[in-house]
Parts: structure tokens; C-alpha cells; sequence
């Protein structure tokens, strides 16, 4: 079989299921082998008397009797049966399965599989699972198995992902694509084993195992191409030289205030840059309210005073629009031409667009990542600006670097990361950092409070609106997780206008969303139609909303210390007193030293090297798939020790005098070159 081969080439794939995995991204056999569980049941033997055994349980013993067709007052069809292990009897409820009789006897041996919950001092199984004979593995007491759970959306089930991923496993051979010697020194399975065993695991030693190889070779291929764009860069040196331009001592003359020594700081570190002959590959890192936008205005502007282009790409449509304001409010006096190439224009908008770029009459074009799109072409490009970093990966970065014929790259991020691990992550950038906050930037007032509080906290909300602010609400979730008991922003919707803000128009918003419908109700947001915005992270990058000044935050806990901070940068941006409110499950500790983290502290590096240090690794259990980095499995800074080991790996490799390490390097290069992952294979 063919990993690259088309997933409608798989049986029992049609029209309707190859719909419904396209929607998740899933086109190719590779795309289903890379598409990985974000959590797993682990399901034991049950031992008698476990009144209160958590997760599922195989459970054996013999049918005592049956009952059926028992109508409940909710009027489902309701079939008991006792079953009696040898040492409890535990009650088996089967609601509007009447059918389940015919595969049960009285007095007949079976094995069932689901959860065991006290009721009323009875042992219960709610719809328990009929494990039928060629399952039956449970016969020694030290069973125990672990069944996968995909992210699944559009109807697509779980049992489906399951059974076409099995039919791939049982049909290929993945062969090792990782130099022996590394295998060798940190004592990896093969990567053969260690996708068979992320997709269906024997136990979870198995699993820890395979995890651990995987997210090394994820790192690690991730590392490789952060390398070579440096050495790549390093060798290169036929970027344009450009000249400071006097118009930037006039625009600082113009601005109403004056720059803070951290933002010249900045600007003198980029001027270096453009007076070399080097490709500039730059961060810019500073804090939300920090002044990023600026130095990369002035930026913008030397560049197209020497004669080239300027593109700047931003993450979201809306974000776009917002810096073309204020990109043109700064640049008016200027003559520089500014545009916007965005999904909402119709095509004869683009294509003129399109067309004034490739001529040069566009000095500065903005726009989401649409500008990487080949059909978008400069006449002259001199900079690439990207704003928010973190939402662009190493492939995107490395396809900026070909979208101009030597041109100079900027990135923007407001997330701050620790130090240590940005020489990681953006191990082929130079990094400025602005440590410093204009003055006269408002201090958010910020508090925790437990679930039981939180009424004080939407009272204090209604107030708020009552003055004519607007607020925002964030959760974890779309849809309610009862595993978890999280919330969600529909449960939470349904709740809060039924409550509290009855007579206020709020709307939902979340991930799930297409941009326009997202842009929409940001755009009515901005414009103080919409009083409340119930959220997922969808707004931790947004827009200026200076009437917002309440920022509350469910589940707290279950939120980095960055990201919190991410999340309250979105008040506090007008005259008016802001204030973000932390409802969060302090179950220990570590959980009230990280609300008071955020408490105590308006600083974004204060807080990232707190979390950094709190966090610590990861667990096995819960993997997401998020995309941020291009990365599957790892969470950053979660897997700090994976990428430290890993990036020395894969220095040794770029610098090793060894014909065969050279092979490996060329031929895993050539595999990720134009991939946005980077676990693949041979």
C-alpha cells in the first residue's frame, strides 16, 4: 500500500465517509496514519466491591436474571439484568435497546465492558458493552487494554477512524528513517512499532513508548529545518542594502508621543539588518501594548523609500483590516500606496489587485496568509512582515523566504516565550525583544475566584454593560464535555442569557466557525452592536476593542499561564478601568500559585518564565492535535526536554562529515521541504 495513495482508495470509503474525512483534513493514507488520538480509555479487569472505579472496567459474571420493556417516566424503554461477578451483584441497564434479550441467558457466563457507578448503594452499568466471544481476552486478571478516541467532527465516528486506520496498520511497513546511532543512545522502538502503537496500543507502556519516539521525531525533524534556514541564511549574503531613509525622522516628529528606549532599541536592530548585506530573519517579541506595530511601520517605511515592496500578513481577516487602518492613518503624509487583498473582495477586486502588485504600483499590500498564494506576484519585494508569529510555522516562514527574490523577513509575536526555549523555537531568527510598556498603558485589575463565586462575577459584568462597556467570556470548549466537566460556550450561552443577560445581545463565537462568520461578529463587536462575546480562544489574537473592560475566564485552570495572559491583553485597551476575572477549580496548590501568578503580575515574560518553570511535562493522556508550528503531537514548553535533546541531535547531523548522516540529511529534507509536518516517512 501506498501511504501517499488517495484515502478513497481504501475500502468501505465512499462518497459520504471520504466527505466527512476530507473535513479533517484527511485526503491522503498518510494523513489518516498521522491523524492521532488526542486522548484514550484505559479499560481493566474489575475487581469485586470497586463501588467507585474510575474509567471503564471488563467486568464477568453471570446473568441472574432479566427484565424488559420497563417504561421509564422519561419514556425510554428500559431492559435490567443482575449480574453477579462471584463476589457483588452489579445492576446492567440497557436504555431503549430491547434487543439486547435476545443476545443474554439467564444463568449464562458473559463479559460486559463500561463504567461502575454507585446508585442509591447498588453497583450500576449504564448501556455496558457486550463483549462477544472472539473478544474475550479477559480471561487472566491482569487484562488491561487501551481503546483510542480521535477529534472527530461532522458525524464522522470514532469506530470509523478506528476500523480504516486498523485496515492500514495490518497492510503496511513503516520503514526507519532515523540514524541508528540515535536510536541506539536514547533506546527508541522502531517507528514501525511506534505508529502501531499510538493508533492501537497493547498496554500503556506501549504507548508512553511510542510517544516518546514520535514527538523526538518530530522535534527533531523540526529542528533540521530551523537549522538549515540558518545555515541557509548565514551563507547567503546577496540581501538588499538598503539606506536609512530621512523620512523616518519626520515620521517620529509626526507621531503624538514619543517611542520607549526598548522600541528604539528595536528599530536600530533592524535598521542594522536592512544596512547589510545579510537577509534579515527577524522576531520581534514584545508584549500585548508593547508598540510592535510601529517599529514595523517604520520598518515598512524605509523599505518602500528605497524602491521595493512591503508585504504584511496577518492571521486572521479582521487583523488585516486593522493594521491597513492603521498602517494607512500613520503613513498618510508619506505617498505610499496602500492595499489589502482579503477572501471578502470579489475576484475582479483581487485580480486588479493582483495585477497593481505584479506592476509595483502597490507599495505595501496586506492581507492573511492568501499573500502566499503563487498567483500573488511582487514586482519588487524588499520585506515580509508577519504579525503574530506563533501562528505561522517554520514551512510558512521558509516559503516567505522564496516569495521574494531575496527579500528581508520580519515576524511579530505577542506571545512571550522564555528565552531558552525561543532559541528553540526560532532557532533561524534573530530575536529583539520590547520588554517595555509605553507609558500610560492601563494595569488590568485581575481575580480568581472559584465556581461557586462566580454570580459576583457576572453581576459585576451586567454592571459593567449596564455603563455601556462590553465584555468578553471564554471556555475551553464548543460543546460540553461530560468526562471533563468543562464548560462550554454553547451550554454557557444558553445560561448566561437566560440568567443574566436577557435584555443584551451576545453572541457566540468558536473555532468551528468560518472566518467570514467569525470576522462578522468581531466587525459587530468592534462596533458596540454586540454587548458580550462568549468564546473559545478564538480572540487570544483579535482586534481593538477599547469600549471591552471585562475579560472573565471559565475553567482558568485549564489555561497556560501565556495564554491567560494572551486572553486579558484583549481589555484594557481604552480609557475606561479594566478588569479580568479567573473562575477557576483551585484543587491544589500549584493551581492557586498560578492564579496568583496572574493576579500579581501585568508582565507577559514574568508570567511565561512562571509557567515555564510550573508547568513541567506534559502527560500521555489528553494529546490534542492544535497545528501551531506545523507540530502534531508536541506541546511546547511542555516537551522542552524532547527539544533540547533533540535540537542537539540534529546539530550533530547538520554538522557531521559522514557521507551517510549527509544522505539522511538530504533525503528527510527533501520529505519536509514542502510539508507542513514533520513526522514522515521513507
Amino acid at each position: 500500500m501506498d501511504v501517499y495513495s488517495d484515502i478513497s482508495t481504501l475500502k468501505g470509503v465512499g462518497p459520504k465517509t471520504l466527505n466527512m474525512l476530507n473535513k479533517c483534513l484527511i485526503f491522503t493514507v498518510m494523513d489518516l496514519i498521522l491523524y492521532f488520538p488526542r486522548d484514550y480509555d484505559i479499560i481493566t479487569n474489575y475487581k469485586n466491591n470497586e463501588e467507585n472505579a474510575s474509567g471503564k472496567v471488563i467486568v464477568k459474571g453471570i446473568i441472574e436474571n432479566i427484565r424488559g420493556n420497563i417504561r421509564t417516566r422519561t419514556g425510554k424503554n428500559l431492559t435490567n439484568a443482575e449480574l453477579n461477578t462471584g463476589g457483588s451483584i452489579i445492576e446492567l441497564k440497557w436504555f431503549n435497546q430491547p434487543y439486547i434479550k435476545k443476545y443474554i441467558k439467564v444463568n449464562d457466563e458473559y463479559l460486559f465492558e463500561g463504567k461502575i457507578q454507585n446508585y442509591k448503594g447498588r453497583l450500576c452499568m449504564a448501556n455496558p458493552k457486550l463483549i462477544k466471544d472472539s473478544e474475550n481476552e479477559a480471561e487472566n486478571n491482569t487484562f488491561s487494554k487501551v481503546v483510542p478516541k480521535y477529534p472527530l467532527t461532522n458525524n464522522l465516528k470514532n469506530s470509523t477512524v478506528i476500523k480504516l486506520v486498523n485496515e492500514v496498520l495490518s497492510q503496511i511497513y513503516i520503514e526507519e528513517n532515523l540514524p541508528q546511532n540515535i536510536i541506539l543512545k536514547y533506546n527508541f522502538c522502531s517507528l514501525d512499532d511506534a505508529i502501531k502503537n499510538i493508533h492501537n496500543p497493547k498496554d500503556e507502556y506501549k504507548l508512553k513508548e511510542a510517544v516518546r519516539r514520535l514527538k523526538f521525531q518530530e522535534l527533531f525533524t523540526y529542528s533540521l529545518k530551523i537549522l538549515m534556514l540558518k545555515k541557509y541564511r548565514q551563507k547567503n549574503k546577496s540581501g538588499n542594502i538598503y539606506s536609512i531613509s530621512k523620512d523616518l525622522t519626520r515620521f517620529k516628529e509626526l507621531l503624538p508621543y514619543s517611542l520607549t528606549n526598548a522600541q528604539n532599541r528595536c528599530i536600530r536592530e533592524i535598521l542594522l539588518d536592512q544596512k547589510s548585506n545579510k537577509i534579515m530573519n527577524r522576531l520581534v517579541q514584545g508584549d500585548v501594548g508593547s508598540g510592535k506595530t510601529i517599529v514595523a511601520i517604520i520598518s515598512m517605511l524605509n523599505v518602500v523609500k528605497n524602491g521595493y515592496q512591503v508585504a504584511m500578513m496577518a492571521p486572521t481577516e479582521i487583523l488585516a483590516n486593522q493594521h491597513l487602518e492603521e498602517t494607512k492613518k500613520l503613513l498618510d503624509n508619506f505617498n505610499v500606496n496602500i492595499e489589502i487583498l482579503s477572501g471578502s473582495q470579489s475576484k475582479k477586486e483581487k485580480n486588479k489587485i493582483k495585477e497593481n502588485v505584479k506592476l509595483g504600483i502597490i507599495d505595501i499590500l496586506i492581507g492573511t496568509h492568501a499573500l502566499l498564494e503563487d498567483d500573488v506576484e511582487f514586482k519588487n519585494l524588499g520585506l515580509i512582515v508577519t504579525d503574530e508569529q506563533h501562528r505561522f510555522g517554520v514551512s510558512q516562514r521558509s516559503k516567505l523566504i522564496n516569495k521574494g527574490s531575496n527579500a528581508d523577513i520580519l515576524v511579530m509575536s505577542a506571545t512571550p516565550i522564555p528565552r531558552t526555549l525561543s532559541l528553540y523555537l526560532y532557532g533561524d531568527l534573530d530575536i529583539s525583544v520590547i520588554d517595555e510598556l509605553p507609558p500610560g498603558r492601563q494595569k488590568i485589575d485581575t481575580y480568581y475566584i472559584s465556581e461557586h463565586s462566580k454570580d459576583r462575577a457576572y453581576r459585576f459584568a451586567v454592571q459593567q454593560l449596564k455603563e455601556g462597556r462590553q465584555i468578553y467570556i471564554v471556555c475551553p470548549l464548543v460543546e460540553e464535555n461530560e468526562d471533563l466537566k468543562l464548560n462550554s460556550v454553547k451550554k454557557l450561552y444558553e445560561q448566561l442569557k437566560e440568567k443574566y443577560f436577557k435584555n443584551f445581545n451576545i453572541k457566540i463565537l468558536h473555532g468551528r466557525m468560518t472566518s467570514k462568520e467569525k470576522d462578522l461578529i468581531m466587525e459587530e463587536f468592534k462596533k458596540g452592536e454586540i454587548s458580550a462575546i462568549i468564546s473559545t480562544t478564538v480572540i487570544e489574537v483579535g482586534i481593538n476593542v477599547p469600549n471591552a473592560t471585562v475579560m472573565i475566564i471559565e475553567n482558568a485552570e485549564r489555561f497556560g499561564l501565556a495564554q491567560l495572559h494572551q486572553l486579558r491583553g484583549r481589555v484594557g485597551r481604552g480609557n475606561h478601568k479594566s478588569y479580568c476575572i479567573l473562575i477557576a477549580d483551585i484543587k491544589n496548590d500549584i493551581i492557586r500559585k498560578r492564579m496568583e501568578i496572574m493576579k500579581s503580575s501585568n508582565d507577559g515574560f514574568y508570567i511565561s518564565e512562571q509557567d515555564f518553570k510550573i508547568r513541567g511535562s506534559g502527560e500521555i493522556f489528553g494529546l490534542r492535535q492544535h497545528g501551531d508550528n506545523g507540530l502534531i503531537l508536541c506541546s511546547l514548553p511542555d516537551d522542552i526536554n524532547i527539544l533540547k535533546a533533540a535540537n542537539e541531535e540534529a546539530k550533530k547531523v547538520i554538522n557531521t562529515e559522514s557521507e551517510e548522516q549527509k544522505d539522511f540529511l538530504r533525503c528527510i529534507m527533501k520529505k519536509i521541504e514542502h510539508s507542513s509536518k514533520y513526522i514522515c516517512f521513507n
